[in-house]
C-alpha cells in the first residue's frame, strides 16, 4: 500500500440513512439527498457521485499532462463517466467507463495525455486492479 507523504486537503462527510438519506459535507459545500439507483426517487446515488469526482479528477490531470507535454488544451475538453453497479458470485462490485473527449487534437497526442492522466489521476490510482475500467478517446 502507498501511503501519503503530504497531506494536501481531506474531504469530510457525514452520511445518513444509506442509499436513503442525505449525505453532507462539514463545510456546508455539499448537501445532498440520496436515493437508490433506477427508483424515481428525487436524489442522486453514490454511482453519480463517484462519477462525478472521478471524471472532475481525471480532466484535472489531463491538464496536467499537458502542460509537462507542452500540450495546448483546446476548449471543450470533457470526461463522461458512467459507473456500474453489479453484481457476480461475490457478491456487489462497480465497473466503469469513461470517454473522453480532447476535440482538435491529434487523435496520437490525445491518446497520450489520456495514457499520462490515468497513471497520475488519484482515482485511477485507486481503482487499478480493482475493478473493470475502460477509457476510451471519443
Amino acid at each position: 500500500m502507498t501511503k501519503i507523504q503530504k497531506l494536501i486537503y481531506t474531504g469530510r462527510t457525514h452520511t445518513t440513512g444509506g442509499r436513503a438519506g442525505t449525505a453532507r459535507s462539514d463545510d456546508g459545500q455539499l448537501d445532498v439527498k440520496l436515493s437508490t439507483p433506477g427508483t424515481s426517487v428525487p436524489g442522486t446515488n453514490p454511482e453519480q457521485l463517484f462519477g462525478a469526482g472521478w471524471s472532475s479528477c481525471f480532466a484535472a490531470a489531463i491538464g496536467l499532462a499537458a502542460k509537462e507535454l507542452k500540450v495546448a488544451l483546446p476548449g471543450g475538453v470533457s470526461v463522461h463517466a458512467e459507473i456500474d453497479l453489479g453484481t457476480n458470485s461475490d457478491g456487489y462490485l462497480l465497473a466503469a467507463r469513461l470517454n473522453v473527449s480532447l476535440p482538435g487534437l491529434d487523435r496520437e497526442v490525445a491518446q497520450q495525455l489520456v495514457a499520462t492522466a490515468h497513471l497520475t489521476c488519484p482515482y485511477s490510482k485507486a481503482t487499478r486492479g480493482n475493478i473493470d475500467v475502460q477509457i476510451t478517446l471519443v
